[in-house]
């Protein structure tokens, strides 16, 4: 499956980072691509996130993965099976924090759908 990974190194501590990136309904003023999140974030919880890419829908993902201060991994597709997408963020710690985004799917595309601020 074609993956996208990009990797910044935060000045912050991991358990800062974490209280920033677990603050769902902020995730617009940092990740310019999303305009909205919504659910509750929790393993096997529901959330909603809408993209700039495509306002006038929203893409539903489960969380499969909440490991404080480390990694949240959601998973999520359209109906249908027509695309299946898996966005992982890993926080490890180096002197400062080192903050990776990996989003994997089935569509080549997916890298030109992916921008950071």
């Amino acid at each position: 499956m074609p993956a996208y990974e990009a990797a910044v190194r935060i000045d912050a501590s991991p358990e800062r980072v974490w209280e920033v990136l677990t603050d769902i309904a902020a995730w617009p003023q940092w990740d310019s691509g999303v305009t909205k999140v919504t659910g509750s974030l929790g393993i096997g919880e529901k959330l909603t996130i809408t993209v700039e890419a495509n306002p006038g829908r929203a893409f539903p993902v489960r969380v499969a993965t909440l490991e404080r201060p480390r990694t949240i991994v959601l998973r999520g597709g359209m109906p249908l099976g027509l695309f299946r997408g898996v966005r992982t963020y890993t926080l490890t710690p180096d002197g400062e924090t080192r903050g990776t985004f990996t989003a994997s799917s089935p569509l080549a595309a997916a890298p030109s759908m992916i921008r950071f601020s």
